[in-house]
């Protein structure tokens, strides 16, 4: 089952280009970092900002890097549903394990219009993460919804960024207990875990994969005492990194690491002098910079 610590994989670039070199290397690290599984090309992978072919071929890199020893779940979202189907049967066709799709952005669909959404993402046979970002998208799938499309063989779960805890036992009643939730909000992911949950698709563990991985497997085991240890050490991380957007302050960290440059596509630009300063001071915290 897909679980533990998923890290929303950055996008490194260099000189506006993907940096193929410093993919490779980040998907080597996660693996021995611990990480349990990969998700590229979401919107921490800059997806918004990369064209077809350099999306399609980060998660062809990714998938080949990996080589199979952790799940792949790629980034197919979409707010049109031809082109998340196209994303989902290229995701598909490169090996993925799973896809993750996002509710609809800005053209905000019905409920009954999520539901046809997914279907077709979920016809085209590769299994489905549903992600649930009303923040971001605007548009609120429900549990009741999420039950429906719990009944789909290729729709296995959900990633949860409502920030909302309730709703993990909530869609443990509507979708049943075997139905993936994992959390997309890195603070909150310990308690998300307590009422359901296994897992977190997370900013934080781009730049601290051992340490996530250590806290999603103190909770998996039920050692709640460990985990909150390990959540101390990386709250003050998880609070800088998204004083200004999170994938930018993941870059930011992984470069200070050695690991990838900060470069960013407009919109984003890099951070702030006082949001570095607290960067700094976080990763320290936790143990990652002397």
């Amino acid at each position: 089952m897909i679980s533990g610590s998923l890290p929303a994989l950055v996008t490194p670039f260099s000189n506006g280009k993907v940096d193929i070199a410093a993919l490779k290397k980040l998907v080597d690290w996660h693996i021995d970092q611990g990480s349990y599984g990969l998700v590229p090309v979401g919107t921490t992978g800059e997806s918004p900002t990369l064209t077809h072919e350099e999306h399609d071929g980060v998660v062809a890199t990714v998938i080949a890097q990996a080589a199979g020893r952790i799940p792949i779940i790629a980034g197919a979202g979409s707010n049109n549903t031809a082109e998340t189907v196209r994303l989902v049967k290229a995701a598909k066709k490169a090996g993925a394990t799973a896809a993750l799709v996002v509710t609809p952005y800005y053209n905000k669909p019905t409920q009954a219009g999520l539901v046809t959404h997914f279907l077709a993402a979920a016809d085209c046979g590769l299994d489905i993460i549903i992600y649930n970002i009303p923040g971001r998208s605007v548009v609120d799938m429900t549990a009741e919804t999420m039950g429906e499309l719990a009944e789909h063989r290729h729709i296995i779960g959900v990633k949860d960024a409502t920030g909302d805890l309730a709703r993990v036992p909530q869609q443990r009643l509507s979708c049943g207990k075997d139905f993936i939730q994992l959390s997309g909000e890195d603070a909150t992911a310990l308690g998300f875990n307590a009422h359901g949950g296994v897992g977190c698709i997370s900013v934080t563990a781009n730049m601290a994969p051992a340490l996530c991985s250590q806290m999603q497997k103190a909770t998996l085991e039920g050692d709640y005492s460990g985990a909150l240890s390990i959540t101390d050490q990386l709250m003050p991380l998880h609070l800088a990194t998204f004083l200004e957007p999170g994938l930018v302050s993941a870059k930011y960290g992984l470069s200070k690491l050695g690991l990838c440059s900060e470069e960013v596509r407009l919109p984003l630009v890099g951070l702030s002098d006082a949001a570095k300063t607290q960067m700094d001071e976080a990763l320290q915290h936790a143990g990652l910079l002397s």
